[in-house]
């Protein structure tokens, strides 16, 4: 009955609205949309007749002085009525909308700049003012999650030569904020590729360096293809989502900061690019250097260290991909003022024991704590990259910068420092334990030979890492091990049941992911 009511009243004009201007009142639904600004009308909406609006529109709608442009869900049902719209969660949010608020709509200005992405597609070189373009357009939510997927792709499989890359970068750090550090000549940083399951390094990393005297405002990814990103492991310890206010108070207090870098939108563009990056699978070669260095100098990083892991399921493959990789680090770092070295490291197989948010938070402890369990190749792996950083800093010469490490790391000071930037945050947490796990073990005896990395890091994820932040493996089976026939090889771990159950299926679907010679062979 409202619903006709309603129709009824929209046609007539009586419903006090300004139909002229094509406002419509908001009611809320709760629908989350994963971060994408959707608007949900009515299919008899007069807006929708006059304007032309159909499904998958993009549309302009203003709140005051905010607008956001949101791509339009046509509503069949009296959920919501013909006088009425609804929006995504995020939408809200950005709009600062209360239920009741009335909106304008209107259609969005052609976006120009996707000529070049469809250039981009057919396989044109696109200079810079081309990148800033698109980029632009991408902040200022021009671009639908749909034509987001078009760009990345279109720029994936190796597509983007090194002017490209430059310019890609370039265009990204235009668009967004750039920190300052007042007095200080040496910035550091450190990052991962990725591509390994575990190496969780980062927070090591960044004790040691803090507490040697350098500072490292550390700004880290959630997980775009990965069981967990730093942020997402750290944030099972502490407050990672910090105004850039915040952080700044943190490492002026402590020397270092371990922050989620999609909180405080140094790279805005980044943020966005991820999260759909994040919904493909896909993190390309080019896109991957500009995400990495667009947020390096967005925070005032002047000095940093790339680790490349190579090994045959990692995300390098090869010496030649390293090489390759490490020459366009360097010369992209160099075209924004970065000075870096990038290192080739293992890449055959995971790194500590946990993989997962939590399971490397107890990694990460145990190293920092010196206990006599602490994963040895993370310790190792840690002092290594923290060397790097102060002998490029100058806190150490050149030769002595991992025995300087060592050093802070064993006597209990990196531990204190960590604990430290931890409650500067927020305060310190335990990490959560899973309520669920599974062993799987060994069919046979023999050495292990080889291990999938991919493949090791799906069953992670299928377990709800780094979603579910207890979620993930313990890993055992480190290659060269001798395993007897039903020896533990891995452990997985999942919050709900029905996790656990998904994991194991596809875990027992690929049966080499820990590959064992036979004794016998």
């Amino acid at each position: 009955m409202r619903y006709h009511q309603d129709l009824q009243i929209c046609a007539t004009g009586k419903n006090h609205l300004n139909h002229e201007n094509n406002h419509l009142k908001l009611v809320r639904l709760g629908i989350e949309a994963r971060n994408e600004f959707i608007i949900y009308m009515h299919a008899d909406c007069f807006v929708c007749k006059s304007e032309g609006f159909e499904a998958s529109s993009r549309i302009l709608v203003t709140l005051g002085s905010k607008s956001i442009i949101a791509t339009l869900d046509i509503v069949h049902t009296d959920i919501i009525h013909p006088c009425e719209a609804s929006l995504s969660e995020s939408a809200w949010d950005h709009l600062g909308a209360e239920e009741g608020n009335l909106v304008s709509l209107s259609h969005v200005k052609p976006t120009t700049s996707l000529k070049h992405v469809r250039a981009k597609i057919h396989g044109n070189e696109l200079k810079a003012e081309q990148f800033d373009e698109i980029i632009r357009d991408i902040v200022l939510g021009r671009y639908s999650n749909i034509q987001i997927a078009s760009f990345i792709t279109a720029c994936a499989t190796d597509e983007l030569n090194i002017n490209e890359i430059v310019y890609l970068t370039q265009a990204m750090i235009k668009v967004g904020e750039q920190l300052h550090w007042d007095h200080h000549s040496c910035v550091m940083d450190k990052h991962s590729v990725g591509g390994i399951p575990g190496n969780r390094t980062t927070p090591i990393v960044v004790a040691i360096v803090a507490e040697s005297g350098l500072i490292i405002p550390k700004t880290s990814s959630r997980s775009i293809t990965s069981p967990a990103g730093t942020a997402d492991t750290v944030e099972t310890m502490t407050t990672v989502d910090l105004s850039i206010a915040k952080m700044q108070q943190v490492v002026a207090q402590e020397g270092g900061c371990l922050v989620w870098g999609g909180a405080i939108g140094l790279s805005p563009a980044d943020d966005i690019i991820i999260r759909v990056e994040r919904s493909l699978d896909l993190d390309p070669t080019g896109q991957m250097i500009a995400s990495v260095l667009s947020k390096k100098a967005a925070v005032g990083t002047t000095h940093v260290v790339i680790d490349i892991p190579v090994g045959a399921t990692a995300k390098i493959r090869s010496d030649q991909e390293f090489d390759k990789l490490r020459e366009y680090f360097e010369l992209v770092g160099r075209a924004v003022g970065l000075e870096l070295r990038a290192m080739k490291t293992d890449g055959t197989q995971p790194l500590g024991k946990g993989i997962g948010p939590a399971l490397e938070a107890v990694d990460i402890l145990a190293v920092l704590n010196n206990k006599s369990d602490a994963p040895p190749d993370l310790k190792e792996k840690a002092i290594l990259f923290a060397g790097a950083i102060l002998e490029l800093g100058g806190k150490a010469p050149q030769g002595q910068g991992q025995a300087m490490a060592r050093a802070v790391l064993e006597s209990g000071a990196a531990y204190k420092k960590f604990m430290a930037i931890c409650e500067a945050q927020g305060g310190f947490k335990q990490p959560p334990v899973a309520a669920y796990t599974h062993a799987i073990v060994a069919g046979h005896a023999g050495t292990v030979v080889a291990i999938d990395n991919r493949n090791l890091a799906m069953v992670a994820k299928l377990a709800g890492a780094p979603h579910d932040p207890a979620a993930g493996i313990e890993f055992f089976a480190r290659r060269g091990k001798r395993v007897d026939k039903g020896q533990l090889l891995y452990r997985i771990h999942a919050e709900t049941k029905g996790a656990l159950h998904y994991s194991l299926q596809y875990a027992r679907q690929i049966p080499n992911i820990v590959k064992i010679s036979r004794d016998d062979e």
